[in-house]
């Protein structure tokens, strides 16, 4: 295709029969890539083409079963037959490596999986009620259905840390951090955000806040970071308070998980334990205005059947923040697509 027509022409140059069908068969892609993920073939093709036949001894799998799903990821660029039921990894293929840069071997696996499958395929139920599709399907709401159920809260976490690797170092590369004394990461994780934050800004200090659970298998993290001694990590409920202290509170995908009122609650606790100069940084998708294709519009489904929070326009965060006693001052966008929305307590930018 020719990289100078937008997808609006490309649209309108398929048979509209053709375009809905690329769109509905949406779906075997996803668990094609899923397959691929799970069996580790990228991991397998490494260092070298392998032939169908290695390839399914070595996953333990039907020959020309495995054939066709890597057949169907081959003819989007998902690998390439190099020569007859040889494959090769492609550009496309190299970050389903698990030991890529930016991997994201874990969030494919994270998207098939059949326990998250089941909550897609219930956005009917959302759609008619507005109510999450994962409670539903499992009678829990996603975080409780992750804290009662560790194997699949270990491919969730996974695909987070997966997610963390790829936008960190575009936010430390958007962003100027050393105006700020202390940063703290609220809802952190292990910190590796925080850690890369740190590592480019010296003289900054951190506090990372999460729940006593994440809390206690930080440090490790933090100390292959080589950052522990200039983090204080502190454990508690974002719906209780946060550690006052800071002069920059950030979150990363965190807002977007909730509702506005949660939302509104989480934000105002910041604003009770942040110093009248400080800033809160919000790390999520942009909802941009317009038709064009992009990846918030997507991520904000899997927010509305999961979580049962939103993916948010710019007047939107503006609204939002407000609430809690905020102003926006301005959305710093990365080389991702994820922006930094940045504000300030009200009357006191």
């Amino acid at each position: 295709m020719n990289p100078q027509v937008s997808n609006a022409d490309a649209t309108q140059q398929m048979p509209p029969e053709a375009f809905l069908t690329n769109l509905a068969f949406g779906a075997m892609m996803t668990q094609a890539l899923y397959v691929a993920a799970k069996l580790g073939i990228a991991d397998l093709l490494k260092d070298k083409p392998r032939s169908i036949t290695e390839l399914a001894a070595a996953t333990d799998t039907h020959e020309g079963a495995l054939y066709r799903v890597m057949r169907s990821l081959a003819s989007v660029g998902v690998f390439a037959e190099t020569d007859s039921k040889v494959f090769s990894l492609t550009p496309y293929a190299e970050p389903l490596r698990s030991d890529a840069p930016s991997s994201m071997r874990s969030g494919a696996i994270f998207m098939g999986e059949e326990w998250h499958w089941r909550v897609w395929s219930d956005m009917l139920y959302s759609v008619r009620t507005g109510k999450t599709a994962w409670g539903h399907v499992h009678g829990a709401e996603v975080f409780d259905y992750f804290e009662a159920n560790r194997e699949q809260a270990e491919i969730f976490n996974g695909a987070m840390t997966d997610m963390s690797a790829g936008t960190a170092p575009v936010v430390v590369e958007a962003y100027d951090f050393s105006n700020f004394k202390t940063i703290a990461d609220i809802a952190g994780g292990h910190g590796y955000l925080l850690a890369q934050i740190l590592k480019a800004t010296p003289y900054l200090n951190g506090i990372l806040f999460d729940m006593p659970q994440v809390i206690e298998g930080a440090g490790a993290s933090l100390e292959k970071e080589d950052v522990a001694n200039r983090v204080e990590k502190v454990a508690g409920s974002f719906f209780e308070s946060v550690p006052s202290g800071a002069d920059a509170y950030i979150m990363k995908h965190i807002i977007h998980d909730w509702d506005d009122a949660r939302c509104v609650k989480i934000l105002s606790n910041i604003h009770a334990a942040m110093s009248d100069g400080g800033k809160v940084l919000i790390v999520e998708t942009v909802v941009p205005e317009g038709n064009a294709p992009h990846y918030s519009k997507l991520l904000d489904l899997e927010m509305l059947v999961s979580p049962g929070g939103a993916e948010r326009t710019p007047e939107e965060y503006r609204a939002l923040l407000a609430a809690a006693g905020f102003i926006l001052t301005r959305i710093v966008p990365t080389k991702s697509p994820f922006s930094i929305i940045e504000a300030v307590k009200a009357g006191k930018q």
